[in-house]
């Protein structure tokens, strides 16, 4: 086990096992690696095959909960015919092969998935846009993974024929072997001679039935090891000589540190050393516990001018809403149509969303003659290796990220503030360092999900038809910002603009196009300058957006006295299958009618190239929204792990859940008010309501599905309110006390 690059080798399968264990679950210390092994042979820039059988894939995304290393990985294996048990994973290395330009367009752009990067992103910068995000990961990667299995399957088996002397067409490959009749061959004694021949320049992908692991639920490689807890994260890593470090940043607003009692920190049993600057202070000490202590002890004092309140978001968004907004999208002639008789108006509101991850921000540094390493939870490596490089004066190539699987992270990881951080405590202590924030800094510092506010116009005709319909949304400029946050240093820092080619902020309406047959709409983006950072929270913009937009649709049928369902549906003659995903949750979860009086609500999204519907149950239980119950009705293409997609939209129902109800906070100078996971009013066991999910089959493409229940979440349980109530809900979090 020690001959293991035990730094690449994340988690693998052991023969004859009958559970996938871990090869590589991340030991504590990690030796540099090799780029392959000595008993290895490489295929490309995905696939390494051992002289053993074992076969290991470079997944270029981070593994935080989704379930990507096992279905890429299955991808792969899939392809290529290989036995399960011999498969293992390993990080990516930073480069262009390993580039997510559909999640940049997803993040930045935040309405076309077709978009190809811009220009200025092609050659060795596209690896700036290795990224994690946007349930992009399987649509970005499994041809180009599929393309690379099945380029080194027609090698395997060229290698095979010729040592048989039979025609290449009479050998396939099957659980880890080339078979011809009754000769079969193991793929790692065919690596080497199968290496040595040329790769076809247009691979066959399988297409055959037999023998398939994709539309499998294969076993998790990731779960073995984090049920054992043998599975490592940031704050797991020790290192010879290592101290820990602890952190207290500025409020939010223009910052700086005037004060912290140095003395007093020192006198702290175990404190090394203070480090500070005009942003942050930190304690360094032999232990976490004594850091922190040390830190409280310095009582550090900020001076700040600007500070975040919750009456300045309200100020800068009332202030954008009233002035001229720039035009995202648009169809027909809205405005024409939008005076006179027939209109109804609508305001709603969204609080800026917190991550409120498991696992707080962390990151473990070294440097060494003139060399930095780093290992972290990242989910923009390449942002984060060149945000470090800057901060200490050091080229990018002289840094090297070790990409650690997330506890969480929902987006949070795309922030590079803490790589910055730990580079510079390693480049001043000279010695490791792991910098962990506590659960408060984690609140207070989070890029949180914008808050937004929304003007919502229509005009409903007597016979019920929607022939018109506005929007106008104020809120920062999410893809912008999170652009020339990750693009640091880039000539195109206004990527979202070079993605999208609109005018507005793309990425911070995403969502708002109503998915219905309406004739003329028009989405307008308001933007608003907080004074503060904000970032990508799981479902973006959509977050909000669906809410505005399906709570909405249930108030003008109402309006219209139409069942909410039966009034969604008959606008949906050019999108068929989310009126079907419509159609199946009403059957499966007893629709009702959304009477008053049933305590039902509906809402549907189509998202990331696939679609939902989402039934609800709720009341309002001493002074709180409580739901009973949530049914879902999916539909995402084909699917190559059920299990895992299952989970993930159980999953994101209750993060929708949480996001509906709580996961956000007050801020009062510049402080966020909730500092530990109780303040947030997440939901606890007996919180959580009966859910059922129906995965509709469908041979489409892949859609992306880890953020695709969270969305109408919401709006489903506000609709439920409404039909129980009478009690109509437009603020997030839902509050009876603040409608």
């Amino acid at each position: 086990m020690t001959t293991i690059s035990r730094r690449r080798l994340l988690v693998g399968g052991g023969v004859g096992l009958g559970v996938i264990v871990a090869w590589g679950a991340w030991p504590r210390r990690f030796p540099p690696p090799a780029p392959v092994r000595e008993d290895e042979q490489g295929f490309g820039a995905w696939i390494r095959l051992a002289e053993n059988g074992r076969l290991t894939v470079s997944v270029p995304v981070v593994e935080h909960g989704q379930g990507v290393f096992t279905t890429l990985a299955q991808v792969v294996a899939d392809e290529l015919g290989a036995d399960w048990r011999t498969v293992g994973v390993e990080p990516a290395t930073i480069g262009p092969a390993h580039a997510n330009p559909l999640a940049a367009t997803e993040l930045f752009g935040g309405a076309d998935s077709r978009l190809p990067a811009p220009p200025a992103y092609q050659g060795e910068r596209r690896a700036r846009l290795m990224l994690t995000g946007g349930s992009a990961s399987l649509r970005q990667f499994e041809l180009p993974l599929r393309e690379a299995a099945a380029a080194t399957r027609a090698l395997l088996i060229s290698a095979a024929a010729a040592r048989w002397g039979v025609d290449e067409r009479q050998c396939v490959t099957r659980e880890g072997f080339v078979v011809s009749g009754d000769q079969r061959l193991r793929f790692g004694d065919l690596a080497a001679d199968a290496a040595a021949f040329e790769p076809p320049k247009r691979p066959v992908l399988r297409s055959d039935e037999d023998n398939r692991l994709s539309g499998t639920s294969v076993t998790r490689l990731d779960t073995p090891a984090k049920l054992d807890g043998s599975a490592n994260f940031v704050a797991d890593i020790r290192l010879p000589g290592m101290v820990f470090a602890a952190i207290r940043q500025g409020p939010l607003g223009r910052t700086r540190l005037i004060s912290a009692d140095v003395a007093a920190a020192d006198a702290v049993p175990g404190a090394v050393r203070v480090v500070t600057n005009d942003r942050w202070v930190a304690a360094v000490a032999t232990d976490s516990f004594a850091a922190r202590r040390a830190l409280d002890a310095m009582r550090p004092r900020f001076e700040t001018q600007f500070p975040l309140t919750d009456a300045s978001i309200d100020a800068a968004l009332s202030t954008a809403l009233a002035s001229e907004g720039a035009r995202v999208e648009a169809l027909g002639e809205p405005d024409a149509l939008l005076s006179g008789e027939r209109l109804f108006r609508a305001h709603y509101q969204a609080a800026p969303g917190l991550h409120a991850a498991i696992e707080t921000t962390a990151a473990t540094g070294v440097y060494e003659d003139g060399r930095l390493r780093l290992w972290l939870a990242t989910l923009a490596p390449a942002a984060a290796r060149a945000a470090a490089a800057r901060a200490i004066g050091v080229g990018e190539d002289a840094v090297t990220i070790i990409p650690m699987q997330a506890g969480g992270s929902f987006g949070a990881g795309l922030d590079t503030r803490v790589a910055e951080q730990a580079a510079l405590l390693a480049q001043q202590l000279g010695r490791p360092v792991q910098l962990g924030y506590s659960r408060g800094e984690d609140c207070i510092r989070d890029r949180f999900r914008p808050p937004a506010r929304a003007r919502m116009t229509a005009r409903l005709e007597r016979d019920g038809r929607v022939t018109a319909w506005h929007a106008a949304i104020s809120a920062p400029a999410l893809g912008r910002e999170l652009a020339g946050h990750l693009m640091a240093g880039e000539s195109v820092a206004d990527l979202s603009l070079a993605l999208s080619g609109r005018s507005g902020d793309a990425a911070a309406v995403a969502g708002a196009v109503p998915p219905y047959g309406i004739p003329n709409w028009a989405v307008d983006h308001h933007e608003a300058d907080i004074g503060a950072p904000v970032g990508h929270l799981r479902g973006g913009a959509h977050g909000y957006t669906t809410f505005f937009v399906e709570s909405f649709i249930d108030e003008l049928a109402r309006r219209a006295e139409f069942d909410a369902s039966y009034f969604r549906i008959r606008m949906l003659g050019q999108q068929p299958r989310l009126a079907n995903c419509l159609n199946t949750v009403a059957s499966l979860g007893g629709w009702q009618g959304g009477i008053m009086g049933s305590g039902q609500g509906i809402a549907a999204h189509s998202f990331r190239g696939s679609h939902i519907a989402v039934l609800a149950e709720a009341s309002v239980e001493g002074g709180r929204v409580r739901c009973s119950r949530l049914v879902a009705a999916v539909d995402c293409g084909r699917i190559v792990h059920p299990d895992i997609v299952l989970q993930l939209v159980e999953g994101g129902l209750i993060f929708g859940l949480a996001q509906a109800l709580g996961c956000s906070t007050g801020y009062k100078d510049g402080v966020a008010q909730a500092r530990t996971l109780s303040d947030l009013r997440l939901p606890m066991m007996n919180d959580i309501p009966d859910i059922t999910v129906e995965l509709i089959r469908s041979e489409a493409e892949p859609g992306g599905v880890s953020e695709l229940a969270v969305p109408p979440v919401a709006p489903a349980i506000a609709n439920a309110v409404a039909a129980v109530a009478g009690l109509r809900l437009r603020q997030l979090p839902l509050d009876p006390a603040n409608p």
